[in-house]
């Protein structure tokens, strides 16, 4: 019968007769049989299986094997034996090699036909032993699948015993890794994907049943991946792994892999390109999943060195992978996290530049909900980077223009993402025992190293830092080749705002700008610090504009491109592009001002004015005992302020027989709250010098009285005594040149010229005679959040009336001396000066009982020229308004403060404590000295409002830093390069300790400290002394 079958299904017979024919042969099957007939037709059917050449042919095999062999299982029983199936996997069959997947269809055929039988046993055993063997042999995809198809059916073929199982699990990994797809068409890949999910999901069968397997079979995939053998790429087809692994063991496989000693760099930046290339496989899940965890947690251990040479590596091939759906969301997720974590250079980012407006345009053509989708987040992504990588317009304008009718992030979204995503920000992966090495708080400002007692330096700089559009102006200098003052404070503010660093060492800009008679590693007065450095700049942005005006046309004459060069570098400082006078140094436009002094002989009426520049004002408390003195407000006062060497800043001389400057000092040198009163008509009563001086002495006891009879007097309360009128009397009587003879005599002063930043000095150091020291006054003092300065701005010159002197007298001809101008008016000028808005940007605090000692910090917040939204006064005590008629309401000023507590604008507040940098409150800043009676606020920065002489950042389009001004190529050139640096210095620290844990216990000290240390405390709480980075931290590569 088997040769008539045999002749029959190969004869040129019509196939339908031939099917009828089979089917009547295969019906025969029931008939009883002999053993050599059965055995016939077995083999017959394993012929025509095995090598059958057509379809028909095979198909006809199978149904013979299957009919005879259920209903004669004993014989077939004895021909399916182990000795045959040993054969057909090892030499195949006939002209069949054994790596037919045919062989595997014919055995699992074979295996289904004696389930029942008890030699099925032996058979499992055969085949357990030969799958191992299958895979340490590397097969191709398609008997690889058909393989685990096999196992997958009959899983009493896979390996026993866990030597034997994880030998397995370890090379099918292996074998899955020599994958290759054998074409490049759909169907063709759609098979060969198909293919390595049946293999992969034997695997994943496997760990579930055996959890032992797991993570040897994943050392082994780790094995495979960093290898550094270059003729031999592992296949992508790893990515279908991954997927399988439980996401619950992502936090211990990653520890475990970057703390593990014996996994070299080379290795670990291998294993980690080649899982970004995973990123390929269109069917994975979970791989960005992986990929992020691991990059997280490499930057967790400060491996910053492996992380830059991957993204520089990968990043392309990333983002090209966004081009395709299928596997564009893994793709975004990693582009964006290597994108927004690598913060120190924007090379990476540039990379990625030349492709992202037509991969916009792409999204947008085609029409796809899901791609307006990822368009949006990737619009939120690239805003983002060119945030934080300003100064390349070229650059972005192509693709702000490609995005424009996208949504654009707020910036303070754009801050919290930059800030939360950087590599210093991850969370360590390492034993508690070992201290975190951690980058820029997550504040996102930069601390200033204490140098050895340069808390004076540090507090000042990071006050004048946040005052945004003086650093904004600083920054937007083109300094290039100048080795000036102020290119080292440009270089100084672009480290603060750019710099990776926990904090940053300025010791260069400490050298360059420390006062000649400090001594160095010694305690000084920030506010002489202050005024010193901004008498510097000012000086030498004048001398480089004198020679660059004398320059200029010599320059002309000889080389007129030359000169254009030379007048470029020397007026560097005339761009700042602020409204006013070009004349005008930086400084002036900051922080400079005008006040105006008038002195009234009350003898014989006439006045004496002069007008003097200011940049900080020195405000002076008034002691309890100069209440009782009558004729002069505060005069005692003079020695102390004569001691504490706190000036106004003039730029008129004082003529002989006037008081000098530095006398009004007596009164508080400050700059001006005015204060509510009516001025006295002298004119009317000309013979009542007595009397004008009783009622004069009178009305400035009530008010003195007023402020001490508060509990916490204001800064606004130390204003207004500054500019209250002042009987000059007794010792400190005024010589009037009109009578020849020293006079009793009323001083005021009005401010007519205010500063875009008004800097008030608190006078709280006063000389003791007796023990040769500045002694500290630790008065509270309430600092209002809203300030309004009157400025009693020039107008036209009065009529001219006899039979007076005007207290107001305006002076046409300016070149003559205003102190000895005189001006007749028939009546006293009564006008309110106008109020300008001012609202707190910084307080530096001391923190001591002495001038020499103690310790300085700061609090700060930014300040634009609009001021935040919302914010108005809301009470007369925080209000100046027309002088010498009464003091301001007697509400607390403590109580509107509170009031203001609830707008937006006291929940930024940050405390600069030399290298820390922490949030705080407004509320914090007014309680300080209440919690802390050493911590006292000493110098304080208050900003207009509503000027129009900031930087228009809109314009900008989003690409300034915190608004900032690009800056130029060389300084971005030095913090990329230092942010690197940084990087390695981490790197190399964080090896080091991970070494010294492992040999040796470590003593554990908690992260925090006592929250009733003072912030001004020199000790750890504080910013302290200190020298800067440990040892270990500033080793270098």
């Amino acid at each position: 019968m088997d040769k008539i079958l045999e002749g029959l299904v190969s004869s040129a017979h019509p196939l339908p007769l031939k099917r009828v024919i089979v089917q009547r042969v295969v019906e025969l099957a029931e008939t009883p049989l002999s053993r050599a007939q059965c055995r016939a037709m077995f083999a017959l059917g394993t012929r025509l299986v095995l090598q059958g050449p057509d379809r028909f042919q095979r198909q006809v095999g199978r149904q013979v094997l299957e009919a005879y062999g259920r209903y004669h299982r004993a014989e077939f029983e004895a021909f399916f034996d182990r000795g045959l199936v040993l054969g057909l996997l090892q030499r195949g069959y006939g002209e069949l090699s054994n790596r037919d997947p045919a062989i595997l269809d014919y055995i699992q055929a074979g295996l289904r036909l004696i389930m029942s039988c008890p030699s099925v046993l032996e058979l499992f055993e055969l085949l357990q032993v030969e799958a191992l063997r299958l895979v340490c042999e590397r097969p191709a995809p398609p008997l690889c699948a058909r393989l685990c198809q096999l196992l997958g059916d009959f899983p009493q073929c896979l390996p026993r015993g866990r030597k034997l199982s994880l030998a397995f699990c370890q090379q099918l990994v292996r074998s899955i890794a020599h994958f290759q797809s054998q074409g490049s068409r759909e169907a063709e890949l759609r098979l060969y994907v198909s293919q390595v999910t049946q293999v992969s999901g034997l695997l994943r069968s496997v760990w579930k049943a055996e959890p032992d397997t797991l993570l040897p079979s994943l050392q082994e995939l780790f094995a495979v991946i960093s290898a550094a053998d270059t003729s031999f790429e592992p296949s992508v087809a790893l990515a279908s792994l991954v997927q399988h692994i439980p996401l619950q063991m992502i936090t211990v496989l990653i520890m475990s892999l970057t703390t593990d000693p014996n996994v070299k760099d080379a290795s670990m930046t291998q294993a980690l390109c080649r899982m970004i290339d995973w990123l390929s496989w269109p069917l994975a899940q979970h791989v960005e999943t992986w990929v992020i965890a691991l990059l997280k947690g490499l930057a967790a251990v400060q491996k910053f060195t492996i992380l830059i040479d991957v993204t520089l590596l990968k990043i392309e091939l990333v983002f090209n992978r966004l081009w395709f759906p299928l596997v564009r969301p893994g793709a975004l997720a990693v582009l964006s996290h290597m994108l927004l974590s690598f913060q120190h250079s924007p090379e990476a980012f540039h990379l990625v530049v030349p492709h992202v407006v037509s991969l916009v345009h792409s999204f947008k053509s085609d029409g796809l909900p899901s791609s307006t989708a990822f368009l949006m987040q990737l619009t939120e992504l690239i805003h983002c980077m060119m945030y934080h990588y300003s100064g390349f317009p070229e650059l972005y304008e192509p693709i702000l223009e490609a995005i424009k009718d996208m949504p654009k992030p707020s910036e303070e979204k754009i801050k919290l993402i930059l800030s939360q995503s950087a590599w210093t920000s991850q969370s360590s992966s390492l034993p508690s025992c070992l201290s975190r090495l951690s980058g820029k708080s997550e504040t996102g400002k930069t601390g200033l190293i204490n140098l050895g007692n340069t808390c004076y330096m540090n507090s000042v700089i990071q006050a004048l830092f946040m005052a945004t559009d003086f650093r904004r102006h600083v920054l937007s200098l083109n300094l290039n080749g100048c080795n000036s003052l102020m290119r080292k404070l440009q270089h100084l503010f672009a480290f603060l705002a750019h710099t990776q660093r926990e904090a940053y060492a300025p010791r260069i800009f400490f050298e360059a700008s420390r006062p000649p008679w400090f001594t160095p590693r010694s305690q000084q007065d920030c506010s002489e610090y202050l005024r010193f450095l901004l008498d510097r700049l000012h000086e030498e942005e004048k001398t480089l504009k004198a020679l660059s005006s004398a320059k200029a046309p010599e320059s002309r004459k000889n080389d007129e491109s030359q000169t254009q060069e030379t007048v470029h570098k020397a007026q560097v400082f005339a761009e700042a592009p602020c409204m006013g006078s070009e004349e005008r140094t930086l400084i002036e436009k900051m922080f400079g001002g005008k006040l105006k002094t008038t002195i009234c002989c009350l003898n014989c009426k006439s006045t004496s004015q002069k007008e003097e520049a200011f940049t900080d004002l020195s405000l002076a408390f008034c002691p309890p005992a100069s209440l009782e003195n009558v004729g002069s407000k505060c005069v005692d006062c003079s020695e102390m302020k004569d001691d504490c060497g706190v000036e106004t800043s003039t730029s008129a001389t004082t003529p002989a027989g006037e008081t000098p400057l530095n006398s009004l000092e007596i009164n508080g040198g400050c700059d001006a709250v005015t204060i509510e009163g009516t001025t006295k008509d002298f004119s009317a009563e000309p013979n009542s010098e007595t009397n004008s001086e009783l009622n004069r002495s009178q009305e400035n006891r009530d008010m003195s009285q007023r402020l001490v009879g508060k509990n916490t007097p204001s800064v606004t309360d130390l204003l207004n005594y500054f500019l209250a009128p002042e009987i000059l009397s007794g010792d400190n009587k005024y010589y009037c040149e009109k009578c020849a003879s020293l006079q009793n005599a009323e001083k005021t002063m009005q401010i007519i010229e205010e500063p875009e930043y008004l800097i008030l000095t608190l006078l709280r150091f006063s000389y003791d005679p007796k023990c040769h020291i500045r002694r500290k006054i630790l008065d509270n003092v309430s600092l209002p959040l809203v300030l309004e300065l009157p400025v009693k701005r020039a107008t036209s010159p009065l009529p001219v009336v006899s039979g007076g002197w005007s207290v107001d007298g305006e002076v046409s001809d300016i070149g003559e001396n205003l102190a000895k101008k005189l001006k007749p008016s028939g009546a006293d000028e009564v006008s309110c000066p106008q109020p300008v808005p001012y609202t707190l940007s910084s307080v530096v605090v001391h923190s001591g009982v002495s001038s020499e000692s103690g310790h300085y910090y700061s609090y700060a917040r930014n300040v634009t020229g609009s001021g935040p939204s919302g914010l108005r006064h809301q009470s007369k005590a925080l209000s100046l308004v027309c002088p010498q008629n009464k003091l301001l309401a007697e509400e607390s000023p403590c109580t509107v403060i509170e009031n203001e507590l609830d707008t937006d604008m006291s929940k930024e507040w940050f405390l600069f404590n030399d290298s820390r940098v922490t949030f705080t409150s407004f509320q914090s800043v007014q309680k300080i000295t209440s919690r802390f009676p050493k911590d006292t606020a000493y110098v304080l920065f208050y900003k207009k409002q509503n000027n129009t002489c900031g930087f228009n950042t809109n314009s900008a389009n989003g690409l300034w830093v915190n608004g900032d001004p690009p800056l130029q190529k060389d300084l971005m050139d030095a913090i990329t390069k230092d942010n690197k640096l940084y990087l390695q210095e981490q790197e190399l620290s964080a090896r080091t300790q991970a070494l010294q844990a492992a040999s040796a216990s470590c003593s554990f000290r908690p992260n925090g400290f006592d929250d009733n240390d003072p912030p001004g405390s020199c000790g750890p709480a504080g910013g302290g002394g200190g020298g800067g980075f440990s040892t270990v931290g500033r080793l270098v590569f």
